[in-house]
């Protein structure tokens, strides 16, 4: 299947480091115009280095005026909008008992509020083209949530929930709304990559697919979700975790082998 995005333009919030660069960087390749919003650019640990023509907007998606202004940005240097990827997204840990109450704000405020006043500022846009695409990053703990990451996975699982009520009011404009839920993509956010090796293999037992995740594989998920292809799939939280926990022990298969 090929899939070309020319002459359509894409927004990732996150867009400046991680999983959202890698994101840019692949929609930018298909031929998309690409607007990368963030806190600040160039990123302070990675520099800018982004593909040449990809618009880099200062945004904070918990501030509505910011979003706003990003959106609208947008819209007067390409003159439209057909694709949203609400990336953005931080990670808080702790106990139901010691979390700090404004740690558990913040979560909701980047998770979910964030994807929320991003999403309204992109209705009346795609509304009027009558098309378009919202794809929101939820995560595999939305789906088995992890001890000591209540904040985290409560955002995740109120991000599919908002999916799916945003898909029901814009299905009669043609704008999709889908979830996707990434597994363990090795980040400087949670360090997979430099855990000692009987660490990262009781991790790597419970995919079926017995690899760290790379952002590739979510951009290829995402592609296929933002193309013409997908346009009756609408309301879902599609899992590309490499098959966590499809069955009770997947490591079982792996230990048959080395027999």
């Amino acid at each position: 299947m090929l899939i070309d995005f020319t002459g359509q333009v894409v927004v990732i919030s996150g867009g400046g480091r991680g999983i959202g660069r890698a994101l840019v960087e692949r929609f930018a390749a298909e031929n998309a115009q690409v607007a990368a919003l963030d806190l600040a650019f160039p990123d302070p640990l990675h520099g800018d280095g982004l593909p040449d023509g990809i618009a880099t907007i200062t945004c904070d998606v918990t501030d509505a005026e910011s979003v706003r202004a990003a959106i609208k940005d947008v819209v007067k240097r390409f003159g439209r909008l057909d694709v949203l990827v609400n990336n953005a997204g931080i990670n808080v840990e702790g106990t139901v008992e010691t979390l700090d109450p404004a740690r558990w704000k913040s979560a909701f405020d980047v998770n979910v509020l964030g994807v929320f006043l991003l999403s309204q500022a992109v209705i009346p846009i795609m509304k009027a083209a009558g098309h378009g695409r919202i794809i929101n990053a939820a995560s595999f703990a939305a789906i088995i949530p992890s001890i000591g990451a209540a904040a985290y996975g409560a955002s995740k699982a109120a991000v599919v929930q908002f999916t799916r009520v945003l898909a029901g009011e814009l299905g009669p404009w043609n704008i999709t709304v889908n979830a996707y839920a990434p597994g363990m993509i090795p980040t400087a956010m949670n360090g997979f990559a430099e855990m000692p090796e009987a660490a990262q293999s009781r991790l790597l037992d419970t995919l079926s697919l017995r690899r760290w995740e790379k952002p590739d594989d979510v951009a290829d998920l995402l592609c296929f979700l933002a193309s013409d292809a997908a346009g009756y799939i609408t309301g879902a939280l599609i899992d590309v975790s490499g098959g966590k926990f499809a069955t009770q022990i997947p490591s079982r298969a792996y230990e048959g082998l080395a027999g």
